[in-house]
């Protein structure tokens, strides 16, 4: 069968929900949220968190997500304390996607009386990393590839909008 193409593994169903967190919600949870409701966002909800809300998002991943057609300039950072303040409670999501140990902790801890799905994806925290612009961007550009191969792994590519 010439010319055919067939996927080795099939994609799995997209959750009506997922709620992505990590440490502060300031790189990696908002490039996960932007990225997949750019890939998947009209079949599904998508938020995130962070453990903490101390930081606002980064001009680096403002930068690198620009560069795959992703706009995160307007996110505002929240805490998981926060998100319920902001209408949306952890219970109704289907799938918690924690991108950093101490993210995934509190996750687990909060969903333990929820019948509730926490994965773990340990995606690179690129703060701290690399010695001037175009080094700090590379290292951003390689969490944000980190998220793109998760999500495509997962949920196999893009939906076309």
């Amino acid at each position: 069968m010439q010319g055919e193409h067939v996927t080795a593994r099939t994609a799995a169903p997209l959750p009506q929900s997922v709620l992505f967190c990590c440490d502060h919600n300031a790189v990696r949870s908002p490039m996960a949220e932007g990225i997949m409701k750019k890939f998947y966002g009209s079949e599904c909800y998508i938020q995130s968190v962070g453990v903490r809300n101390d930081m606002e998002i980064d001009g680096f991943a403002i930068a690198v997500c620009q560069e795959v057609g992703v706009e995160l300039s307007r996110h505002r950072s929240r805490s998981f304390d926060e998100m319920e303040q902001w209408g949306d409670d952890l219970s109704s999501f289907d799938l918690v996607i924690a991108l950093s140990p101490a993210s995934q902790r509190r996750a687990l801890e909060l969903t333990r009386f929820f019948h509730l799905e926490v994965e773990y994806w340990p995606i690179l925290d690129p703060t701290g990393l690399g010695e001037g612009r175009q080094a700090k961007l590379e290292s951003y550009r390689q969490t944000r590839d980190q998220i793109i191969g998760r999500l495509t792994e997962r949920w196999g590519p893009p939906r076309e909008i």
